[in-house]
C-alpha cells in the first residue's frame, strides 16, 4: 500500500512538472494553427485547448483528462471519442483509459502515437537487458570464482571501459564500424527500424538484423555494471560461514556456486537490472534517435524539436509509468528470491 501511494504521488509530482514547465513555452494555439490563419481561428483552437481559461483551471483540467477516473459531461465524451464507461447521465464520472490529448503536428491521439512506437521500444530493451543480464552475470561469476586470475583482470577492466564510453559516442563508433566498414560482411546498416514501411506500395517489411547494432549498444553499459555487482557480491558471499558450512557437508561446487551464493547475490543484481530496464523502456533517446530506430525515444526527441508539447508530456508519463512499475516487479522478485523479505 504503501508503495503505491509513493507511486502515486511521484506520478502526481512528474505531471505537475511537466505541465508547469511546458505550458509556459510557445503558442500552442499558433502552433496548432500554422503560419495562415485569421484571429477568428486561433480564438476557436484557444478555447478548444482551453488556452482561455486560467493557468489552475487549465492544470485541473489536465489532470481530469490524464486520470483513469474523470468527470465528464456526455458532449464532452463524445467529442473527445476515447471511449470508457460513463456513470450518469448528462453530466458524471467517466471511467477510461487515461486520454493525453492530441499531437498539436499530426492531430493525432498522443495515445496512439506512443502505443504505435512504444513496439519498438520494448523489443529493443527486452533484447539489450536479455544481452546484459546473461553475458554480465556469466562474465560476474567468472570473475569471482578465477579472482586474481586473467580472467577477472580482463572482466574489470572491460566493465570500467564499457561504464566510461559515452553511450552516444560508442552508438556512433559502432554504427560506423559494423554498419558501414564492415557492412558488406556484417550485413547490418547504420540505421533501420525492426519495421519499415514501403513508400510506393505502402506495405510493411520487417527486418529484424536492424535490431542488432541498437541492442548491443544500448546493453553495453547495464553489462558492464552488472558484471561488476556481480563479480563483488559473489566475492562476498563466498567468504561468509554457510558456504563454509555447505563445503563441510559435502555439497558440490555447482550446488554451492548456484543455488547458494549466486541465488543470495542476486537481490543487488535484480536491483540494477530493474532500474536499467526501466530506464530503456522509458526510451534510449540518443540510441534510437542514432540508429534511426522507431521507439519511444526518437518519438520523443522529433516532438521536442517540433514543439508538440503533448506528446512529449504523454512520454515523458508513459516513462515515469514504466520506472514506478519496475518498482512494484523488483519487489515481487526480492520475495521470491529472499525469503526474509517475505517475512517483513
Amino acid at each position: 500500500m504503501n508503495r503505491l501511494l509513493h507511486g502515486l504521488l511521484v506520478l502526481l509530482g512528474v505531471v505537475t512538472l511537466l505541465f508547469w514547465l511546458f505550458q509556459g513555452l510557445g503558442d500552442p494555439a499558433r502552433i496548432m494553427m500554422g503560419q495562415s490563419g485569421d484571429s477568428v481561428t486561433l480564438e476557436a483552437i484557444k478555447k478548444d485547448l482551453h488556452l482561455d481559461q486560467s493557468r489552475g483551471k487549465q492544470f485541473l483540467l489536465y489532470l481530469n483528462d490524464i486520470s483513469p477516473v474523470s468527470y465528464y459531461t456526455k458532449s464532452e465524451i463524445d467529442a473527445l471519442g476515447i471511449g470508457g464507461i460513463f456513470l450518469g447521465d448528462d453530466k458524471g464520472v467517466c471511467i477510461k483509459l487515461p486520454y493525453l490529448r492530441k499531437s498539436y503536428q499530426s492531430k493525432r491521439n498522443v495515445t496512439d502515437l506512443i502505443a504505435e512506437s512504444l513496439t519498438g521500444t520494448i523489443l529493443l530493451a527486452v533484447t539489450a537487458m536479455l544481452f546484459a543480464t546473461l553475458i554480465g552475470m556469466l562474465l560476474g561469476v567468472v570473475a569471482a570464482l578465477k579472482r586474481g586470475t586473467i580472467w577477472d583482470t580482463s572482466s574489470v577492466m572491460a566493465s570500467i571501459l564499457g561504464v566510461s564510453i559515452p553511450s552516444f559516442f560508442m552508438a556512433m563508433l559502432i554504427a560506423w564500424i559494423f554498419g558501414y566498414l564492415l557492412s558488406d560482411y556484417t550485413g547490418l546498416q547504420m540505421t533501420g527500424s525492426w519495421k519499415e514501411l514501403d513508400d510506393y506500395t505502402g506495405e510493411s517489411t520487417y527486418n529484424f538484423k536492424n535490431l542488432i547494432l541498437p541492442a548491443l549498444t544500448l546493453g553495453i553499459r547495464p553489462l558492464a555494471i552488472i558484471t561488476q555487482l556481480t563479480r563483488s557480491v559473489m566475492i562476498e558471499e563466498l567468504q561468509k560461514d554457510y558456504i563454509l558450512t555447505a563445503y563441510a557437508k559435502g555439497l558440490g561446487n555447482t550446488a554451492i556456486y548456484i543455488r547458494h551464493a549466486l541465488r543470495n547475490a542476486l537481490n543487488p543484481v535484480v536491483t540494477a537490472v530493474s532500474g536499467w530496464f526501466a530506464e530503456l523502456l522509458g526510451g534510449a533517446f540518443f540510441i534510437e534517435y542514432i540508429f534511426g530506430w522507431k521507439g519511444l525515444g526518437k518519438l520523443t526527441v522529433e516532438a521536442v524539436e517540433q514543439l508538440d508539447y503533448p506528446l512529449v508530456m504523454g512520454c515523458v508519463l508513459v516513462a515515469a509509468c514504466f520506472f514506478i512499475l519496475m518498482g512494484f516487479i523488483t519487489d515481487l522478485l526480492y520475495m521470491r528470491l529472499d525469503p526474509r523479505v517475505r517475512i517483513k
